[in-house]
C-alpha cells in the first residue's frame, strides 16, 4: 500500500511540474529535472548535465524523491530560457534532441556553465573576425587524419587551411558563401568530427575534420556561421535575419546508400553513397571520398523535374535492390534502387518536397552552372 501511495504521489508531482514546461523543450517527454537550474529536461540531456555536478544536480520526476517542487514551480523552463538565452547571437546553432551529443554539450555547457547567452551586448568568440587554429583532417588519398593549420577570415569572406603551420601558401583557399558545415560523427568515425562541403571547379569537395576538445570544434562551427552571415548582411543589405539565417550552415536532408545505373540504362547498378544536401543530390563509391562520382540538381517540378517510384518498363535492374526510384531532369533521367520500401518512400519524399519549393535566384543561376560545367 505505501509502495503505490508513493507511486501515486510521484504521478500527480510529475504531472504538477510538467504544468510548467516550455512548449520549446525539443523532448516530447522531459522525464528529467535539475533541481538547481529550475528546468526539466529530457534522458538525453539528463547525462550532459551530470557531467557538470557543479551547475546542474539532476533528478528522475519518476524516481527520485523531491523536496524541491517549490523552486521548480517558481522557475520552470520559459523563465530560465529568459534568463539563460536571453542574449544568443541570431548565427548561433541551437541544437534540439535530433542534433549529436557534441552539439547539445556544448550548448548547454555555453548557457549553465559559461554563461554566455545571459548579458546583452557581450563579445563572443565567434564574432572575433578571425579564427586560426589547428584541426584534424582527413587525408583525401591515404584517410589519415593529420594536423592542420586553419584560417577563418571575417574580411577576406575565406577559410583557408595549410599542409604546415608556417607554410607560406595555402593549399586551399574556401569561400565562405559556398561552405557548408554539418557534424557527422558516425560518418567520421569521432564524436567531434565536422564535415565541411564547398565547391570547387563547379563540383562539391569534401572536407573532413574533428577536434578532440568539443568546444574548440563547435566554436570553430559557430564561426563559419558568424563569417557567414556577416558576409550575407553585405551582400544582401535589405534582407531581415530570419531571411539570412536559413543560408547559413545546414544539416543534410538524407544520407544513405542506393544502387545507380548508368546514363545509357544498359550498365549495371552500382551501390553508391548518396547525400541530399537541398537541391544538390550527390553520390560518391564511399561516405568518406573528398570528391562526388556525379551530382544531380533537383528543381522545380514545374520547369522539367519529376520523382516517382518504380523504373521504367523494360528497365534490366542486375542489382540486389528492387525497389526503385526514377528522377526526371529536363536534361536525363537517373534511375536508382533502394534496399526497402520505407527506404523508398523516404527518398521519394524527399525528392518531392524540394521539388515542390519555389527556387531562389541563386539557386536559378546553380541550376545554370551544373548545366554548362564541363
Amino acid at each position: 500500500k505505501v509502495s503505490r501511495k508513493l507511486r501515486q504521489v510521484r504521478f500527480l508531482l510529475r504531472r504538477y511540474f510538467l504544468n510548467f514546461i516550455s512548449p520549446s523543450v525539443p523532448s516530447t517527454d522531459p522525464n528529467w529535472g535539475s533541481c538547481t537550474l529550475g528546468v526539466f529536461i529530457c534522458l538525453a540531456c539528463s547525462g550532459i548535465h551530470r557531467n557538470i555536478p557543479d551547475v546542474s544536480k539532476v533528478k528522475s520526476l519518476s524516481l527520485s524523491r523531491w523536496e524541491d517542487h517549490e523552486f521548480m514551480a517558481e522557475n520552470g523552463n520559459e523563465l530560465m530560457k529568459s534568463k539563460y538565452e536571453a542574449a544568443v547571437p541570431v548565427y548561433y546553432y541551437k541544437p534540439t534532441h535530433k542534433d549529436c551529443q557534441v552539439l547539445r554539450e556544448q550548448w548547454i555547457r555555453a548557457k549553465y556553465e559559461r554563461k554566455e547567452f545571459c548579458e546583452p551586448g557581450g563579445r563572443f568568440t565567434y564574432e572575433e573576425g578571425t579564427r586560426d587554429g589547428m584541426l584534424l583532417k582527413r587525408g583525401r588519398d591515404n584517410g589519415q587524419f593529420l594536423s592542420r593549420r586553419f584560417v577563418l577570415s571575417e574580411r577576406e569572406g575565406t577559410l583557408k587551411y595549410f599542409t604546415k603551420y608556417d607554410a607560406k601558401e595555402p593549399k586551399a583557399v574556401i569561400k565562405v558563401d559556398t561552405i557548408n558545415a554539418t557534424f557527422q560523427p558516425e560518418k567520421i568515425g569521432n564524436p567531434n568530427g565536422l564535415q565541411i562541403t564547398y565547391l570547387k571547379d563547379y563540383s562539391t569537395r569534401n572536407v573532413f575534420v574533428y577536434h578532440d576538445s568539443g568546444k574548440e570544434i563547435v566554436d570553430w562551427f559557430n564561426s563559419i556561421r558568424a563569417v557567414q552571415l556577416h558576409y550575407l548582411k553585405v551582400a544582401f543589405p535589405g534582407a531581415t535575419d530570419a531571411e539570412l539565417v536559413p543560408k547559413l550552415t545546414r544539416n543534410f536532408l538524407k544520407e544513405g546508400y542506393m544502387e545507380k545505373t548508368g546514363p545509357r540504362q544498359t550498365e549495371g547498378f552500382k551501390k553508391r553513397w548518396f547525400t541530399l544536401d537541398h537541391r544538390r543530390l550527390m553520390y560518391f563509391k564511399d561516405p568518406l571520398d573528398a570528391f562526388a562520382k556525379g551530382e544531380v540538381f533537383l528543381g522545380n517540378r514545374d520547369h522539367g523535374y519529376s520523382a516517382s517510384p518504380g523504373l521504367p518498363a523494360g528497365t534490366h535492374c542486375n542489382g540486389a535492390w528492387q525497389y526503385g526510384v526514377t528522377i526526371q531532369t529536363p536534361d536525363r533521367c537517373f534511375l536508382f534502387t533502394c534496399e526497402s520500401e520505407g527506404d523508398q518512400q523516404d527518398w521519394l519524399k524527399h525528392f518531392n518536397d524540394v521539388m515542390s519549393a519555389q527556387m531562389s535566384p541563386q539557386e536559378y543561376t546553380m541550376e545554370a552552372l551544373f548545366k554548362h560545367r564541363p
